[in-house]
């Protein structure tokens, strides 16, 4: 089984699979970096959050949550701001930096988010100030503004989403998804695998780079339907779609996919 992540980003996929019985093949294809401005660009918007700049945060991946709270380093943010998550890894990050989100769509795409995300209200009413909130002037002053941290690359569904419900909308760039360069034994051995796991467009994209669309196992298995998108548009098959959008879900998923390849329920190396 290919995991497109090293183990050091994704280690509780390659542990459940290794549990299950599967040989894992590493081949991490992306690398997550610091922006071309060295995260500069962010520590300014934590700087403004604290200071009451904006009245909701969106993060679509875990890996802004975890630069921006970094970043922030437990400074104040005024009582009444709001927090919104794609997804239940995304909301899972957000909760282990002891923020608990306001919003979580039921279906972790971005265009999900923006259709439940509330209309602004230019009055200010979004949400009831925490209970005992002693300090009004804590709440955010940034009334219709919402801080979206993201990657370098990124859809755009959700802040045109969010535009057209009269928010506006400050992108800011926490890191940058660029091409890793797994050794040759890595490629060899994803190339004879019997399934890939695929957990965003940008591993699917390197992931032909390198080992062509002929090199790609039989077996794919997405993580939501953005992914799968990716995968159908390079001409090539979904076998199986995580539900819900997690680890847990992926695996489920590649467990049922093969199950139906080869008429049995054990996952098998």
């Amino acid at each position: 089984m290919v995991v497109t992540r090293a183990r050091s980003e994704a280690p509780a996929l390659a542990d459940r699979l290794v549990g299950l019985g599967a040989t894992v093949v590493e081949l991490p294809v992306i690398a997550i970096e610091d922006p071309v401005d060295g995260g500069e660009a962010l520590a300014r918007a934590a700087h403004r959050l604290s200071a009451g700049a904006y009245q909701w945060v969106a993060f679509t991946s875990s890996n802004a949550v975890s630069r921006f709270l970094a970043v922030l380093e437990g400074g104040p943010v005024p009582a009444g701001v709001r927090w919104a998550a794609v997804g239940a890894g995304t909301a899972a990050a957000l909760a282990e930096g002891g923020i608990r989100p306001d919003l979580v769509p039921t279906v972790s795409v971005s265009e999900a988010l923006a259709e439940e995300f509330p209309a602004v209200d230019p009055l200010g009413r979004e949400g009831p100030e925490e209970p005992g909130a002693a300090d009004p002037g804590r709440r955010p002053g940034g009334i219709g503004t919402v801080l979206f941290p993201r990657a370098e690359t990124v859809r755009g569904a959700l802040a045109a989403g969010l535009r057209s419900k009269g928010w506006l909308v400050d992108e800011v760039t926490a890191y940058r998804t660029v091409a890793a360069h797994p050794g040759a034994a890595a490629i060899e051995s994803a190339a004879g695998s019997d399934a890939v796991l695929f957990t965003s467009t940008s591993t699917v994209e390197r992931t032909i780079e390198l080992l062509g669309p002929a090199g790609i196992p039989p077996v794919i298995v997405t993580i939501g339907p953005v992914t799968s998108r990716s995968v159908r548009s390079a001409g090539l098959g979904v076998a199986g779609e995580a539900s819900p959008h997690t680890i847990d879900g992926l695996v489920d998923a590649l467990v049922v996919a093969l199950a139906g390849q080869r008429g049995g329920g054990v996952l098998l190396p």
